[in-house]
């Protein structure tokens, strides 16, 4: 019997016919890797919202103590320019009360002025007629400042309504103004001193000026829904079909409203008052019906 040199378990000798205990695997295949996809393409026109606007329209951030200083230098501003306007209407106050008084002056009788009560009396009237005379004079300047403080409300797109939203705002609050100088104020008059004509009218000055006060500035105000529905349109807030919807509710709202300011608990008198606002309701849907439609057919044709 003859033996090998080397050991049969030395290592790296072992015979290339020697069974294996564990059976051969495959090599692992590599995934496929998947084809490169190809870049998008980008479109040159930018992407439109919904309303025919581009993208890009922000909102201002700002914190409470922001808008309560906002609001603050809006309050300055307006008080100044209302002490302005009362100090030139101030130089012109006794002409001012003659053109206020006029709507009453054919029903006094002959010979007879408005009365006052008390010392003071004269001075707080004329006070007051600076004061409503410079509330129509300081007009522009006080709707500017009310849109400077909605303003960071507003994306800019809707920011370009500052010059209408003060324009037209201006325009009625003056017309407002006049119709109840020139209608419903002498209306009231006529019908509330008929009703007394058996007696002797003592009218004093503090007392006709307070009605006229509420008259005037009551539909100066109420003249400027068809303004206020638009830009709450323009911006979104409220659409022509959902005012329409609720019709019913904003006639009751505008019934209650001018009997707040209608002097008197007649009905004829209200209607005086009434019926003119919703007439401007339905003015102010119609304008924004019809700039809804305009911006709709804007938007399909650059889409």
């Amino acid at each position: 019997m003859t033996y090998s040199d080397t050991p049969s378990g030395a290592p790296g000798d072992a015979p290339s016919d020697a069974p294996t205990d564990a059976p051969s695997q495959p090599p692992a295949r590599r995934p496929a890797e998947p084809p490169n996809p190809a870049p998008p393409v980008r479109s040159e026109a930018p992407a439109r919202r919904d309303d025919g606007d581009p993208p890009g329209d922000h909102l201002d951030r700002m914190s409470l103590l922001d808008h309560l200083d906002e609001l603050r230098k809006r309050i300055v501003y307006s008080l100044v320019a209302l002490i302005v306007a009362f100090g030139v209407c101030w130089v012109y106050v006794r002409d001012i009360y003659l053109f206020l008084e006029r709507p009453i002056r054919p029903y006094l009788p002959e010979g007879t002025k408005l009365s006052y009560l008390g010392v003071a009396d004269p001075l707080m009237m004329y006070i007051k007629v600076a004061l409503l005379a410079g509330v129509f004079l300081a007009a522009p300047v006080l709707l500017y400042q009310a849109w400077r403080f909605i303003a960071p409300g507003l994306y800019p797109r809707e920011r370009r309504w500052a010059v209408p939203f003060i324009l037209f705002g201006t325009i009625f609050f003056l017309a407002g103004g006049a119709f109840a100088y020139w209608v419903a104020f002498p209306f009231a008059v006529k019908f509330l001193l008929g009703i007394g004509e058996m007696f002797q009218p003592v009218i004093t000055i503090e007392r006709y000026f307070r009605f006229l006060m509420t008259v005037i500035l009551g539909l100066g105000l109420m003249f400027e829904l068809p303004i206020i529905i638009f830009i709450l349109s323009q911006i979104g807030l409220v659409t022509p079909r959902f005012l329409m919807r609720h019709f019913r509710w904003a006639v009751l709202l505008i019934f209650v409203a001018a009997a707040i300011i209608t002097p008197t608990p007649d009905v004829f008198n209200l209607c005086v008052f009434a019926l003119p606002t919703i007439g401007l309701y339905l003015l102010g849907v119609a304008a924004a019906a019809i700039a809804q439609s305009a911006r709709r057919k804007r938007g399909s044709s650059t889409a």
